[in-house]
C-alpha cells in the first residue's frame, strides 16, 4: 500500500461520515417539522352557526410561545399551547375559506395551512306561488334583464345577428298590452345581458364583450361606455339603495359601486348540499336577491349578505314547457313593482308575463 494512501481514504470517510450525520440531523429536524399538525382536516365541510375547533398539535418536548389563528388574512383567534380556539361562524359569508396557524417559537415562526368549505345552515325554505294576473309579452324578446318602474317595463333582448339568433336591444314595453313602446338595438356584433335601472338611468350588461352601457332612463339615449372586467361574463344585474349586484355565469355575485361600476366585494351562493351555479337573472326585494338559475325552472331567494339560499320557489307548472308558444326558451325574468308588491316572471320569447304571490306552503 502505498504511503499516504491510508489516510487519504480515511479522511474520505470521516467527510462522508460528516454528511451522513448532518443529513440525519436535518432529517430529524424535517421530521420535527412534519409532526406538526392542524385541524380541521382539509376540505371538511360546515354549515352556518356551526363552530369550529382550531387546533394545532405538536410533539410534547416542542416549546410554543402562541399560535396565531387567520381566518384567510384576518386574525380570528390565539392560543399559548395546543388549546383549542373555537371560531364562530353564523357571521360569515359562505363558501371555501383558508384557515392559517403561525405557529411562534424560539424566535422563529412556520405556517400550517387547511381549508373547509362553508355551507348554509339549513336547507332552503319551499314556498308556493299563487298566479294573480297573465299579462302579454312580446316572443321576439329573448329576456335577459328585467326591471319595472313607473309603469313601463324595462327589458333588455339577447341576441347576436352573427350568430343567427337576433340583434340585442334595450326596450320599453307597456305591461298590459305587451306592447314595444321604444327599441333601442346594440351593436349587431354584441349580446346583450342583464339590466338595472338606477335613478335616471338604465345600466346594461353584455355577454362576452367585457363592456357596459349606460342608457338615459326617459328616451333611452346611450349616454356611455365603462369597461367591466369583474367575473367571467356578464350575465344578470340589480341593485340596493347602496350597490349593483351582477352575477358571471358561476355561484357568485358581485358587488359594484353605483357610480363607477368597480367591483367592491362578492358573495357566493350556496345552499346546504353545495355551491349553487349559474345564477342568471336577478331582481333585489326586500333586502333579499330572488335569482333565475339558467336551465332551471325554479327561483332562489338569497341573502346577500352571506349567500346563502332562504328559500326556493318551484315554477315548473307555472308555464310547462309543452304549453309553451313554439320559440319559447328558459325561464328566464323577475321585475318588482315596489309600490303595489307586484312580482313578475317570463321567460325567453315567451308569450306571456305571470304576476305572482310566493306564499308559504
Amino acid at each position: 500500500m502505498p504511503f499516504g494512501l491510508l489516510p487519504f481514504k480515511m479522511n474520505k470517510r470521516i467527510a462522508l461520515f460528516a454528511i451522513i450525520a448532518l443529513l440525519a440531523y436535518g432529517c430529524k429536524d424535517n421530521n420535527k417539522a412534519d409532526e406538526f399538525t392542524i385541524s380541521p382536516d382539509a376540505g371538511s365541510n360546515y354549515k352556518s352557526g356551526d363552530a369550529i375547533a382550531l387546533k394545532v398539535g405538536y410533539p410534547a418536548d416542542a416549546k410554543i410561545d402562541s399560535v396565531v389563528y387567520l381566518l384567510d388574512s384576518a386574525r380570528v383567534g390565539v392560543a399559548k399551547d395546543s388549546s383549542v380556539v373555537s371560531l364562530k361562524t353564523d357571521s360569515l359569508t359562505l363558501g371555501a375559506r383558508i384557515i392559517t396557524a403561525k405557529i411562534y417559537q424560539a424566535g422563529k415562526s412556520q405556517e400550517l395551512t387547511t381549508n373547509i368549505v362553508l355551507l348554509a345552515a339549513k336547507a332552503p325554505e319551499e314556498l308556493a306561488y299563487h298566479v294573480e294576473k297573465v299579462f302579454p309579452h312580446d316572443t321576439a324578446s329573448y329576456t335577459e334583464g328585467l326591471e319595472y318602474h313607473d309603469g313601463v317595463l324595462y327589458e333588455s333582448d339577447g341576441g347576436r345577428v352573427a350568430e343567427g339568433n337576433g340583434q340585442s336591444s334595450l326596450r320599453k314595453a307597456d305591461l298590459n298590452t305587451g306592447n314595444v313602446l321604444k327599441v333601442v338595438n346594440i351593436d349587431p356584433k354584441i349580446f346583450a345581458e342583464g339590466i338595472a335601472v338606477i335613478g335616471d338611468k338604465v345600466v346594461q350588461l353584455t355577454y362576452t364583450e367585457k363592456i357596459g352601457y349606460i342608457y338615459d332612463k326617459k328616451t333611452l339615449n346611450l349616454l356611455s361606455k365603462f369597461d367591466n372586467n369583474v367575473g367571467v361574463e356578464g350575465w344578470g344585474m340589480t341593485h340596493d339603495d347602496n350597490k349593483i349586484y351582477m352575477d358571471d355565469s358561476t355561484n357568485r355575485i358581485w358587488f359594484l359601486n353605483k357610480d363607477t361600476y368597480q367591483q367592491m366585494g362578492f358573495v357566493d351562493v350556496y345552499d346546504d348540499k353545495g355551491a349553487v351555479n349559474e345564477i342568471n337573472e336577478l331582481e333585489y326585494i326586500d333586502g333579499k336577491i330572488y335569482a333565475n338559475v339558467y336551465h332551471k325552472d325554479y327561483i332562489l331567494v338569497i341573502d346577500p349578505k352571506t349567500g346563502a339560499v332562504l328559500q326556493k320557489i318551484d315554477l315548473t307548472n307555472l308555464y310547462p314547457e309543452a304549453s309553451r308558444n313554439p320559440e319559447a326558451d328558459v325561464l328566464n325574468g323577475i321585475a318588482y313593482d315596489k309600490t303595489t308588491k307586484r312580482i313578475f316572471i317570463t321567460g325567453k320569447k315567451w308569450n306571456k308575463l305571470f304576476q305572482v304571490k310566493f306564499i308559504k306552503k
